[in-house]
C-alpha cells in the first residue's frame, strides 16, 4: 500500500491506495467525486480531465501518487456553491451537451485553454484544442458554441481559482 495526500476542490483529502491506483480511481471511488468520467482508460476521449496544479490532465493515465501535495480540481469544484462556473452556465445556456458523459471533461479542457489562452478564442482555435476530448452524440457545433461564450463570460468575471 501507498498513502497519498493532496488537496481536491481546495479540501485536504489522503488515503491508503494500491500504487497503481489511478487518479480517476481515486477520485471516483475513494472520494466518491463522480463528475470525473472514464471513457476509454488510454487517454483519447478527454471525459476524465481535471485540473492538477492548474493544468487540465488526463485521470486516467495519472497515477494518484503522482499527485502527493498537489492541488486537484474536479469539475464538482468549478462551481461556487449553487452558482455554476461561467463555462457551466455557458453550456447549459448554449446546449452544448446531450448525454452529458463528455461534459465534465469538456467543460475542465475548456477552462484550461481559456486560462492558457485568454478570452477571445475563435472557433478554429476551439476546435483544435478540443483534439483530445471526444463526444459521441453531436457534431460538436454547439460544444464549440457554449465554449466561446463561456471564455466571454470568463472574462467578464473576476477568475476563479480553486484554492491552489
Amino acid at each position: 500500500m501507498a498513502s497519498v495526500s493532496l488537496t481536491v476542490n481546495g479540501k485536504a483529502v489522503s488515503g491508503d491506495i494500491d500504487p497503481r491506483t489511478l487518479l480517476v480511481q481515486f477520485l471516483r471511488e475513494t472520494l466518491r467525486l463522480t463528475g470525473t468520467h472514464v471513457g476509454c482508460d488510454t487517454s483519447q476521449c478527454g471525459a476524465c480531465v481535471v485540473h492538477l496544479d492548474g493544468q487540465a490532465v488526463k485521470a486516467c493515465t495519472t497515477l494518484a501518487v503522482q499527485c502527493e501535495g498537489a492541488h486537484v480540481t474536479t469539475i464538482e469544484g468549478l462551481a461556487n456553491g449553487a452558482e455554476l462556473h461561467p463555462m457551466q452556465a455557458a453550456f447549459r445556456e448554449h446546449h452544448g451537451l446531450q448525454c452529458g458523459f463528455c461534459t465534465p471533461g469538456m467543460i475542465m479542457s475548456a477552462v484550461d485553454m481559456v486560462n492558457r489562452l485568454g478570452h477571445d478564442l475563435d472557433d478554429h482555435t476551439i476546435r483544435e484544442e478540443l483534439e483530445g476530448n471526444l463526444c459521441r452524440c453531436t457534431g460538436y457545433h454547439n460544444i464549440v458554441k457554449s465554449i466561446g461564450a463561456g471564455a466571454r463570460a470568463m472574462g467578464t468575471e473576476p477568475m476563479k481559482v480553486a484554492a491552489e
